[in-house]
């Protein structure tokens, strides 16, 4: 084993292997989502269930060599960036999910992301419903352990005992294992070391990859950031933010 990291990295590394080999198809089919937003000028909506997850819509908002018709669903009071226990009972709250979406005015046909790896908690299960009442494509990035796993009268769901993926038009399985970490070590009971926002990272941007190879392939011209730091960049993004400043709530 590993004696710096425990065999954290190979662990990890393991399941992007897994995510890669066996959601290929699933990525392909959510990229085409993605390329016909983009051709038909549409945003695509970027929603993190709860905690850490809504860092990866972060990751994937104004990000340099990202998409810039990404419309992040920011709600403050699910991420992070709130007191850890208030975010930990809203995204539990039951008719808060809804009303966030409700707030973005999703149109019909367009694209909605939701990442959430446990994919069961009210806050998650009330934005995929209210997506899809708006008549939202819906692309879910969970695991199926957590759905699968997690008896139907645990605390944390849903009233209506909804998985993520039973409301996904793509689901996108991210195989993060129940608890969420990796390692386990002698003279310490709890699980540690947390491997979803790895996972979630590379599928997010696994996904601009293929649709931004998609559009060129089908000669659409993708919006892609530059980097604001780089000599030229603010030049090159200003068409950008001109175009998306009125659109994207959180430019």
């Amino acid at each position: 084993m590993n004696t710096t990291d425990l065999g954290f990295l190979d662990k990890a590394v393991d399941i992007l292997k897994q995510v890669r080999e066996k959601q290929s198809d699933n990525i392909s089919k959510a990229a085409d989502l993605m390329v016909g937003a983009i051709e038909k000028d549409e945003l695509i909506h970027v929603y993190g269930g709860g905690g850490h997850t809504t860092l990866v819509m972060g990751e994937m908002f104004f990000r340099a060599g990202g998409l810039a018709n990404i419309n992040p669903i920011m709600e403050t009071g699910l991420s992070v960036f709130n007191q850890a226990l208030k975010y930990l009972l809203l995204e539990r709250a039951e008719n808060y999910g809804d009303s966030i979406v409700r707030y973005y005015r999703v149109k019909p046909g367009e694209v909605f992301i939701i990442f959430h790896n446990i994919g069961i908690n009210p806050a998650t299960i009330d934005a995929a419903l209210e997506a899809k009442k708006a008549g939202a494509k819906i692309i879910a990035v969970s695991s199926s352990f957590w759905q699968n796993e997690m008896p139907l009268d645990h605390f944390i769901r849903h009233s209506n005992k909804m998985n993520l993926f039973d409301l996904a038009d793509v689901c996108i399985d991210d195989y993060n294992p129940v608890g969420d970490a990796l390692l386990k070590v002698g003279g310490l009971d709890t699980p540690f070391a947390p491997v979803s926002n790895i996972v979630d990272f590379y599928i997010a941007h696994w996904l601009e990859i293929a649709t931004i190879k998609k559009c060129v392939e089908k000669g659409i011209a993708p919006p892609v950031w530059s980097s604001a730091n780089a000599p030229g960049g603010d030049e090159i993004n200003a068409r950008y933010v001109e175009k998306y400043f009125p659109r994207v709530k959180s430019l």
